[in-house]
């Protein structure tokens, strides 16, 4: 399913938090936003899972509107792992990721054969099925990270949005994950601060700060020493990874930041 916004802003009172965003994702593509804290990145993908309204422009869905869809309709194609998503009630792993069903359900329907189904997968591709029966409660932030993208995965979206969803993952479940991605064929919509990870794993990038747009390509195109200086205000090297051939950011942690003595 292809994603556009189209001339997206958002302000909340005298502030501007996104400024008449223009992108258009492909279906099947691998969209990343990167940029600094408060950079617009959550407020872009708040707008296409509708936890926000934008203050003008609007975000398509295909050649629907996202504001024609009803919200039931919309929750059938668009999935999200939020920044903010938690789960503080005493429910089991199992139960949770059901929850992602509840768009194709009427009511208290059952669970059919179909929606068990891709319960199970949405667990085994996140390696929690040893932990379905445990309580949420109990497990760690990576746990509950890979269970809240389990449910994400179990609602069948055809875009998947997913903001920060490394947060709190060990580094063979961040791989994993992103690994994934780069198979699952859907429209893939991911906020990253890991310059590295999102290079290595998205089509396109776009960089944001203080809500504007202000680089957007291939990895290739965007991962720039001097972008990175001026946008992030950090010194960094540029070298090709021997394997994929990827543009990836080397650090001097000895280095004063930029503007620092």
């Amino acid at each position: 399913m292809r994603v556009r916004w189209d001339g997206v802003g958002v302000r909340v009172g005298d502030a501007t938090l996104l400024a008449e965003l223009d992108l258009d994702v492909a279906s099947g593509e691998i969209l990343g936003l990167v940029g600094p804290n408060g950079s617009g990145k959550s407020t872009a993908l708040r707008c296409v899972y509708r936890a926000l309204r934008p203050s003008t422009g609007v975000v398509w869905l295909d050649d629907l509107a996202l504001p024609t869809q009803s919200l039931l309709d919309s929750a059938r194609s668009v999935a999200a792992l939020t920044q903010d998503s938690h789960a503080e009630l005493d429910f089991t792993v199992a139960e949770v990721v059901a929850l992602g069903r509840a768009p194709h359900l009427r009511g208290n329907q059952a669970l059919g054969e179909r929606d068990q189904q891709l319960c199970a997968q949405a667990m085994r591709r996140t390696d929690v099925t040893h932990l379905a029966q445990r309580s949420v409660l109990t497990l760690s932030g990576g746990e509950r990270q890979r269970v809240l993208i389990a449910r994400a995965l179990a609602q069948d979206p055809k875009v998947l949005v997913l903001d920060e969803p490394t947060n709190h993952l060990d580094l063979r479940h961040q791989l994993g994950l992103l690994r994934f991605l780069r198979g699952c064929g859907l429209t893939v919509l991911i906020a990253l601060h890991d310059l590295n990870l999102a290079a290595a794993t998205c089509d396109r990038i776009a960089v944001l700060a203080r809500g504007q747009l202000v680089a957007h390509g291939q990895p290739v195109e965007v991962v720039d020493p001097e972008l990175v200086r001026t946008v992030f205000g950090t010194k960094a090297a540029v070298v090709t990874h021997p394997d994929s051939g990827v543009p990836q950011l080397l650090y001097d942690v000895t280095a004063n930041p930029e503007g620092t003595s």
